[in-house]
């Protein structure tokens, strides 16, 4: 479940570190009633960047299946083995 935190809450950083850390789920704050910030830890900020990079990955792999772009398993196996080992 998401929490939302009012932006006056935001002095007590201690406890909101906390809450992020031990979440591991990022922080909404609201100012005015309205969404403003997000906060998180920079263990879950790389979480989510890292699913996101690996997400585009597969998205580019998809698109290379479909378009054909693609070669056979063992033509690039010897590619890479002449390459590293050669």
């Amino acid at each position: 479940m998401p929490q939302i935190i009012p932006i006056k809450d935001l002095r007590n950083t201690t406890e909101i570190s906390r809450k992020c850390h031990e979440t591991n789920e990022p922080i909404f704050v609201t100012k005015n009633g309205y969404g403003d910030m997000v906060l998180m830890s920079i263990a879950t900020y790389e979480r989510d960047i890292a699913r996101t990079e690996l997400l585009n990955k597969i998205a580019v792999g998809e698109e290379d299946l479909r378009s054909g772009n693609v070669i056979e398993a063992e033509s690039a196996f010897k590619d890479l083995r002449n390459e590293f080992f050669d």
